[in-house]
Parts: structure tokens; C-alpha cells; sequence
């Protein structure tokens, strides 16, 4: 009677067993088939830009340091900082008394002359006359071009010598930098590419210039690099953005292009065509690719980016790569099968 006892409990147990065994078994399957249903891949977008990166500071269109060219007492200043000066405007004035007599007196010499000297004579005086009306002109500091006094130091009877810098005058129309370019990168600048310029002073704009010309010979930097010195036109710009603010920008080569990348393994193939699945409908959509690295394709045509794809395929495991290794070499070197990109074998 215990005997039949003790085979009952253990039917029962195993009977258990192979329940919890089928169960898992079921359990295993089943969580597996979901994982494979649920291996989704999203289309992402890419941005390539084919560029040279450049950095460094903007400078006026135009620049005059404003010096006395002799020595002398201020008995002028006709501008302040910030006005608008034309080409040729006084912007200040130094005592010209002596050069204004010796201009006077020579005048009365060659009026005398005129009567009782040679025309020989004369035609030196003239000469002579030209060399004193440039010292009264060298008494001016005098715009030379179109611009704004962007700073100016110095006042009715200020004393100054020769070459003495009191400010600076800047035309600002537009703007000018020279940035360095690896000689490796040359052969690819073209006039009037776009450049992009981030400035430090605003980070939230970016500003947009030009190339405008570079020279024809290369010169080594202190790091003993072989570059050239591009230089670059700003038309447009932010008047937060002044001369020697710097930036840093890039020089488009070619307009940026957006990639559609999407993993390998959500490409599958029918009759050699491949195809992708939407995550959501179940749609098939034929489509074109190419590869695009090692895990990736490129998608061509078919899709706008954005899109949750079903897995077609599966990655390869380590362990199989290995397995699959040791049978080609157990089979004296056949080759191994598959594992490029591209439709399966027909």
C-alpha cells in the first residue's frame, strides 16, 4: 500500500515537472516571438556638409589711424567721436602760422621775380611753391575715405608730434576677416562661397559672408603648418557686431544635404527588390539604397525620414560568426557564405 502511495507522489511530481518544463518552455517562446515583433528601427536624418572650419576676427572695411604728420600745437578739432566724416572732411587742425608766411613770402618773391628775374629761375620757384603748399597741408589730419570717427583723443591745445595717433576712423559698411586655410583644403575654395560665422559677442545668430579672395602663394605658420589667408566679406551683420570681435565659422564647400540612415536589418528583399515594413500599419514599401557603413543603408527613394520599421533580418551573433569560422576551416577552406550586404542569394 506505501508502495503504491510513494509511485503516486512521484507520477504527480513529474507530471508537475513536465508542466512547469512545457510552460517554460511556452513562456520562452512566446517572449521571444514578442521580442522579435517588437524590433522596431527608426528612419533618422542625417545632415552631411562637405565644410572648412576657420576662426578668427572681423575687421572694418576700412581703416585710418589718425596722426599728425609734424610737429604742433591743436588750434582745431572740427569732429567727435562717432560722426560721419566725407573723403577729404578736416577732422583736425595744427598751428600753420610759419608755413602760412613762408607760402606768403615766396609768393611776393616770384612776383618779382616774374619782372626782373629769368624763366629759368621762375620755373624753380614754382617747384619750390608746391613743396610749401604741402607743409600747410601737413599741418590737416584729413579723412580719407567715407566713414565714422570711431574714437578720438585730443583737444584745442594739445601739443603733438610727428606720427602721434589721436584716433581711428572706420568705414563699416561691411566687414573683412583673413582666415587660415590648410594648404591640403586650397584646391577646393572657390569665389563667392558661403561662409557661416558664430561670434562670441551673440551666439544665438548666425551671420553669413563670403569667400572674396586669397593669395597665390602660402605661408608656414610658427607650428611649421603650410597655410593660406583667405580673406572674407560680411555685407550683412548685427550692429552688436563690431570691429575685432571674434567668431568661429566654417566655409561650405558644397550645400549641406540631408541622408535618410537607417539600420540593414530593417531592409528586406523580394526578388532580389528590397523593402521595408511600417511598424504601424504593416505597409510594405519598396525602396532604393545603398549601402552607408558597416550596419547602416542610405535610403534613396521610398521614404521621408521619421518612419518606425519592422525587423527583416536578424544581426549575427558572435558566437555563430565563430562557429561558422571553425566549419570553413574544418572544410579544408570553402569560403564562407553570405555576410556582405545585399539581397540573399536566389
Amino acid at each position: 500500500m506505501a508502495k503504491k502511495k510513494a509511485l503516486k507522489i512521484v507520477i504527480i511530481i513529474v507530471a508537475a515537472c513536465v508542466v512547469i518544463a512545457g510552460g517554460l518552455f511556452g513562456l520562452r517562446a512566446l517572449l521571444s516571438k514578442s521580442s522579435e515583433e517588437d524590433t522596431v528601427y527608426r528612419v533618422k536624418k542625417e545632415r552631411y556638409e562637405n565644410i572648412i572650419e576657420v576662426s578668427g576676427t572681423v575687421a572694418a572695411a576700412q581703416e585710418q589711424k589718425l596722426q599728425a604728420l609734424s610737429d604742433g600745437t591743436v588750434v582745431g578739432v572740427y569732429v567727435k567721436a562717432g560722426d560721419h566724416v566725407k573723403k577729404g572732411d578736416v577732422i583736425l587742425l595744427l598751428d600753420d602760422t610759419t608755413q602760412q608766411y613762408n607760402l606768403a613770402k615766396h609768393d611776393y618773391d616770384m612776383a618779382t621775380t616774374r619782372i626782373t628775374g629769368s624763366a629759368r629761375e621762375l620755373k624753380l620757384m614754382e617747384t619750390q611753391r608746391l613743396a610749401l603748399v604741402q607743409k600747410i597741408e601737413d599741418r590737416k589730419v584729413v579723412a580719407t575715405f567715407d566713414g565714422v570717427i570711431a574714437d578720438l583723443d585730443v583737444a584745442f591745445g594739445d601739443s603733438l608730434v610727428a606720427k602721434d595717433s589721436v584716433g581711428t576712423l572706420v568705414n563699416i559698411d561691411y566687414l573683412t576677416a583673413e582666415v587660415e586655410v590648410p594648404e591640403t583644403d586650397v584646391a577646393k575654395l572657390e569665389k563667392g562661397q558661403k561662409v557661416e560665422l558664430k561670434f562670441s559677442a551673440d551666439e544665438t545668430q548666425t551671420v553669413y559672408g563670403y569667400v572674396e579672395s586669397w593669395p597665390t602663394i602660402g605661408e608656414i605658420t610658427s607650428r611649421g603648418a603650410t597655410i593660406v589667408k583667405v580673406k572674407i566679406r560680411i555685407d550683412e551683420y548685427p550692429s552688436i557686431i563690431l570691429p575685432n570681435f571674434s567668431f568661429t565659422g566654417k566655409i561650405q564647400l558644397e550645400e549641406p544635404v540631408d541622408n535618410l540612415i537607417v539600420e540593414r536589418y530593417a531592409i528586406g528583399y523580394e526578388d532580389k527588390k528590397p523593402y521595408v515594413v511600417l511598424a504601424k500599419t504593416g505597409e510594405k514599401i519598396y525602396v532604393k539604397v545603398m549601402p552607408y557603413g558597416k550596419e547602416n543603408v542610405k535610403i534613396l527613394e521610398g521614404l521621408s525620414g521619421g518612419e518606425v520599421l519592422l525587423q527583416q533580418s536578424k544581426p549575427a551573433k558572435s558566437g555563430q560568426n565563430k562557429d561558422r569560422q571553425n566549419n570553413n576551416r574544418q572544410q579544408g577552406g570553402m569560403g564562407a557564405m553570405g555576410g556582405g550586404f545585399g539581397p540573399p542569394p536566389m
